[in-house]
């Protein structure tokens, strides 16, 4: 029986980070795995994974046809040559030109859609584009999975796909086992330690929490601010370095760069901050609360789904400096003792809704259903799962 699966995500760093259990549990149950992305400093690592990799220039920010065009070309030429038997989409434009070539190979698809980000924040013309482009590279699609239900519904109304091929996963999840509850190290009198972990974008919030940072410290001079993670300097919403570095003058921020393991960032800090316009279901937060840390977030799509308000941390209003400012000083006002149980309360949370487990499972299972598909139909042939299991995630 053909055990191939093929995978593609814009970077292999995104599989790496994001992916990693779940494509060694498919290695584990006996499937022969691919993953197709754009070449980066991660994609060696990948073989650690017990997959196969295949560089796919992906031009992720372009909305270029010619280039598009030519990334649906090899898609299909790869998928013709590989065969597989399913193949798994994963940010926008592997779900949109992998699936398409897929589904013209009766290839059967099974789509991730992680967050709808910036495309669906500006412009209209955009939207409506990537909209249309959904709703064609979808209609044929076997499962299609959603990390949170804002997205889903967002879907659904638009009549991009359908109730019966679509359901709810809990993010990414979080690997449990890596990711261990943290004893709160020893803050300094009058202040605590702020950590914000993301790319440098704007849309993740970065502006905000450095004009926060200034508020809070006119207050409280001995709170700390950290931001770590990479820069992207090809995005469009990059945050520039000369920026990063006019703020770290003014003492307002302390910049970490990027980490392959965020844990002793998680362990010196006191509260995670994610100020996002909008998410999927940000991992950061996961692995926050997986550490046991209270979170500070805004109330938005995907943030909201990690944050119970005032249980295991505090939401914010969206895009503004001054109500983010008055929830740090509210942790700030808050005993070690308060914070400690809301980090513990977010563990629970984690424990409870967002196990990594949880995904690989319901992947498994609709793997599983198109192995039996196949076999029932007698040909390998693209096929509709069967109406999606209740999630646990309650409706």
């Amino acid at each position: 029986m053909n055990k191939k699966i093929v995978i593609s995500v814009n970077t292999a760093w995104n599989i790496c980070n994001f992916r990693a259990g779940l494509v060694k549990s498919f290695v584990r149950q006996g499937y022969e795995v691919l993953v197709l992305a754009h070449d980066d400093e991660y994609a060696p690592r990948l073989a650690t994974l017990g997959c196969h990799f295949k560089q796919l220039p992906l031009d992720q920010h372009g909305t270029n046809a010619s280039h598009d065009l030519a990334l649906l070309v090899k898609y299909r030429r790869i998928f013709q040559s590989v065969r597989p038997f399913a193949y798994l989409g994963f940010t926008i434009k592997p779900n949109v030109y992998g699936s398409l070539a897929a589904s013209s190979l009766a290839i059967p698809v099974i789509n991730n859609i992680g967050g709808l980000g910036t495309t669906f924040l500006h412009g209209a013309m955009l939207t409506r584009l990537v909209k249309q482009l959904y709703r064609f590279s979808l209609r044929r699609s076997s499962r299609v999975f959603f990390q949170n239900r804002d997205d889903r519904q967002l879907f659904l109304d638009a009549g991009i796909t359908s109730e019966s091929v679509s359901e709810l996963l809990p993010g990414s999840g979080v690997d449990l086992r890596h990711f261990l509850p943290l004893p709160m190290a020893a803050s300094a009198p009058g202040g605590i330690r702020f950590l914000l972990i993301a790319r440098m974008l704007k849309d993740k919030g970065v502006e905000e929490y450095a004009a926060a940072a200034r508020i809070v410290r006119r207050h409280m001079p001995a709170c700390e601010f950290q931001l770590l993670g990479g820069i992207d300097a090809e995005n469009p919403n990059a945050i520039r370095v000369d920026q990063i570095r006019k703020w770290e003058a003014e003492g307002l921020v302390r910049y970490l760069k990027r980490t392959d393991d965020v844990r002793p960032y998680l362990a010196q800090a006191d509260c995670v901050v994610l100020p996002s316009y909008r998410e999927g279901v940000p991992h950061s937060l996961l692995e926050a609360a997986a550490s046991a840390r209270p979170i500070i977030a805004t109330d938005v799509v995907g943030c909201k789904d990690i944050v119970d308000d005032n249980c295991n941390g505090f939401l914010c209003r969206v895009k503004s400096a001054g109500d983010l400012a008055d929830k740090m000083i509210r942790m700030v006002y808050l005993t070690p003792e308060q914070r400690m149980c809301m980090g513990a309360t977010g563990r629970a949370k984690v424990v409870r809704e967002f196990d990594e487990d949880i995904v690989i499972n319901k992947y498994l299972a609709a793997i599983r259903q198109i192995e039996e598909a196949a076999s029932v139909s007698g040909r390998g042939g693209a096929v509709v799962l069967p109406q999606a299991a209740p999630n646990i995630l309650r409706e």
